[in-house]
């Protein structure tokens, strides 16, 4: 099993100062991730969203912490597909570049930007976001399949390209490992038809994740393989654990709980038009607070008839994840092996949370946590 750690950028004081400051320390974070053993980083793309993400540029933000590092993979956890957002040719050049500045470490997922906040920004037609990610995965899966590598021409359903070189080439040939975002029975299916990784992102806990493992694997055993988006297949499932870890381990549980209530109230915010989120008081008890501010989120979309991603109804249970001390973080990653998780993504960088805690977060995993698994790995071996 692989530890990764995933950023959105979250910032309860969206101020341009603060903005600044949080977005050199996911640096960082990412930087001292490598030094405490983790696999991977991944980034998301979100745009116009304020609080909840200010990653919008993480190609760049990737390639910054690819220069300060040697090992540990950059995930471009995920590109916002559909042409408005990225053209699949201007995809693969970006992608292309970071691997080869990498040297070999990208890994590269998909997804469909899906608040109407974001699309209506850049004139994203809704309808049309599922067709275009599978056009733009196939076209990426073969983008440097030429007699040079770099020789391309597409004709497909929804776009077409004269023959152009696309340069530079990877270092990762045919191209870096390709995921998809997925939070869902649907979605999920849709990965393995694709032969691609599942980025399962979501508060929903280890029943959950186990029932969408099941899915996936259930139809990477009965899919017929015509749906391939490349010949290169990817059957990695990984699964979100949001995590504090601290020595007082209810001071953990609070913060953690705090960081999850905001990260619920943004998400409530933007794909179902609640209110901003609130950081509220830290002396308040916000496992109790964490209750309301669901109830609230499913109260309001339910009264609008909104559909949002990720399901309102699962996303955020209660404070049931890797809050606490060390031991609890080691029991609960034990149940997402169980459930089927090739690689846990850790999720401390939320919008309340401090960067001691991030920092001390990521100590504890990389000292306590990712060593607990090795050994148990090297007893198997």
């Amino acid at each position: 099993m692989q530890f990764s750690m995933i950023f959105e950028a979250q910032m309860a004081d969206a101020s341009a100062a603060n903005e600044h400051q949080v977005l050199r320390d996911c640096v960082e974070q990412a930087v001292y991730a490598e030094a405490m053993g983790f696999d991977r980083v991944w980034a998301v793309e979100h745009h116009c969203l304020q609080w909840y993400a200010h990653m919008s540029a993480p190609e760049v933000f990737l390639t910054w912490v690819a220069a300060r590092t040697e090992r540990i993979r950059v995930g471009h956890g995920v590109v916002c597909m559909p042409f408005n957002y990225n053209h699949p040719i201007r995809v693969a050049e970006r992608a292309a570049m970071l691997d080869v500045l990498s040297n070999g470490r990208l890994d590269l997922g998909a997804g469909r930007g899906a608040t109407l906040q974001e699309m209506s920004a850049m004139g994203v037609d809704p309808s049309r976001t599922y067709p275009e990610v599978e056009e733009a995965l196939r076209m990426i899966g073969s983008m440097w399949r030429g007699p040079d590598g770099g020789s391309f021409e597409w004709h497909g359903e929804l776009l077409q390209v004269a023959e152009h070189s696309i340069l530079p080439r990877p270092i990762q040939l045919p191209h870096p490992p390709l995921y998809l975002a997925c939070t869902k029975n649907d979605t999920v299916a849709l990965a393995a038809e694709y032969g691609v990784g599942a980025l399962v992102l979501g508060f929903s806990g280890p029943d959950d994740v186990a029932a969408l493992n099941q899915r996936y694997r259930e139809t990477i055993a009965t899919r017929s393989k015509k749906r391939y988006v490349s010949s290169e297949v990817n059957d990695h499932f990984s699964a979100l654990c949001p995590t504090i870890v601290l020595d007082d381990a209810e001071a953990a549980l609070q913060t953690g709980a705090r960081g999850q209530r905001f990260f619920a109230e943004a998400i409530a915010h933007w794909y179902g038009g609640g209110p901003p989120p609130q950081v509220g008081d830290e002396d308040t008890d916000q496992v109790a607070e964490i209750e309301r501010a669901r109830d609230r989120m499913i109260t309001h979309l339910h009264e609008a008839k909104i559909p949002v991603r990720p399901n309102s109804g699962d996303t955020f249970n209660l404070v049931e994840h890797a809050y606490g001390s060390w031991r609890d973080a080691i029991a609960f990653a034990e149940r997402l092996e169980e459930a089927g998780a090739d690689e846990i993504m850790c999720l401390i960088q939320m919008g309340t949370v401090s960067q001691a805690a991030c920092m001390e977060t990521i100590r504890q995993w990389g000292e306590r946590v990712i060593p607990h698994f090795r050994k148990k790995r090297a007893a198997v071996a």
